[in-house]
């Protein structure tokens, strides 16, 4: 589980210039705009997450004119988002430790990394599902579809050193919203977005596209034929009136970039394969190598390789790095996979 709220250690403070108020302090591989002399290097802090929904309480008051939100989902609460200040970015949320005493009471001596995540009443943002990609919810996620949340190489720096000796190939992030289909041990063909299950009633352009293309019986046979239990697919859904369609797709595609066989995660020349026999589109692979941690040794130097543009314009919302055969990551508890997502798309 993501720990969107933690302590975490202060390793850098540098100053804004032309700001006398203000300075960035840095943790783990994010860097947060703080109050001037609030911190000093090697201070343990309270850091909340860029996509955290804060509850609403007195510590958190002073967001309440940039950060308010109300959801049908999630009730009341305070957003965070990347935000830029003073030309510098701002990733999250850093508190002192003092401010919250539930924190101390459980635990005398706080410690770098706890996960305070649930005590403080944290929980992660959650954009409603759009009805013209997915449809009427019939329930939650089928255990043989994951929710496709990626680690954010920001969180785990350490994860770059995972890759060493690796084969990596590194994909591009398409910006819209995340759709997956599969076929379970009982034969029952599932359709989902990021979170709920939803039915076939006319309602989800996705499950129209996967229609129009025979994507059930192509999965089928194809199943059939290498004699696998099930199967499933997950990808990101982009076309006109997703995320501001910055890919400018005139008409709505479905980009895969993670296939399950029999539960396990399939490799990428065997999700080259199913794609190719079921006439999928996959993700597009920008590079492909060894040697990540010597080529991209830092976060800022794969931040600055997730920069760019998609073929039609509309900045590039940055990159997913895996290595080309799963390996199981024990930092992750997960198969090996991180995110960067381009500061350049965040501002």
């Amino acid at each position: 589980m993501r720990h969107l709220a933690s302590i975490q250690k202060i390793w850098k403070i540098e100053p804004v210039e032309g700001a006398d108020r203000i300075e960035l302090a840095h943790v783990q591989g994010w860097q947060v705009v703080v109050q001037k002399g609030q911190f000093h290097p090697w201070d343990l802090a309270v850091y909340f997450e860029i996509d955290s929904f804060l509850p609403v309480r007195p510590e958190f008051e002073f967001l309440r004119s940039s950060s308010y939100r109300k959801s049908d989902i999630l009730g009341e609460g305070f957003r965070l988002k990347t935000r830029s200040l003073r030309g510098k970015i701002s990733q999250g949320l850093l508190m002192p430790i003092s401010a919250f005493p539930e924190i101390r009471e459980m635990d005398p001596e706080p410690y770098e990394k706890q996960d305070v995540t649930g005590l403080l009443g944290v929980r992660e943002w959650e954009i409603p599902e759009r009805l013209t990609t997915s449809g009427t919810i019939i329930g939650s996620l089928p255990p043989d579809i994951p929710k496709t949340d990626e680690t954010r190489v920001q969180a785990c720096p350490e994860l770059i050193n995972e890759f060493r000796g690796l084969e990596y190939y590194i994909a591009t992030k398409m910006d819209g919203t995340s759709c997956s289909c599969c076929i379970d041990l009982n034969g029952v063909f599932h359709i989902t977005g990021h979170n709920y299950e939803y039915k076939d009633d006319g309602r989800s352009t996705f499950y129209r596209l996967l229609k129009e293309r025979g994507t059930e019986g192509k999965m089928r046979s194809l199943m059939k034929e290498r004699g696998w239990n099930t199967l499933t697919l997950q990808g990101e859904y982009c076309g006109p009136g997703i995320q501001g369609n910055r890919l400018k797709l005139k008409k709505g595609e479905w980009y895969v970039f993670t296939v399950y066989i029999n539960g396990e995660r399939a490799g990428l020349d065997e999700m080259k394969t199913v794609c190719d026999r079921l006439d999928l589109t996959m993700v597009p692979v920008e590079e492909r190598g060894t040697a990540l941690d010597e080529r991209y040794p830092t976060v800022e130097a794969l931040l600055a390789r997730a920069d760019g543009e998609y073929p039609n314009g509309g900045k590039k919302e940055g990159i997913v790095i895996r290595p080309a055969v799963p390996v199981f990551c024990g930092l992750i508890a997960a198969p090996l996979s991180m995110k960067v997502v381009s500061n350049r798309y965040l501002a």
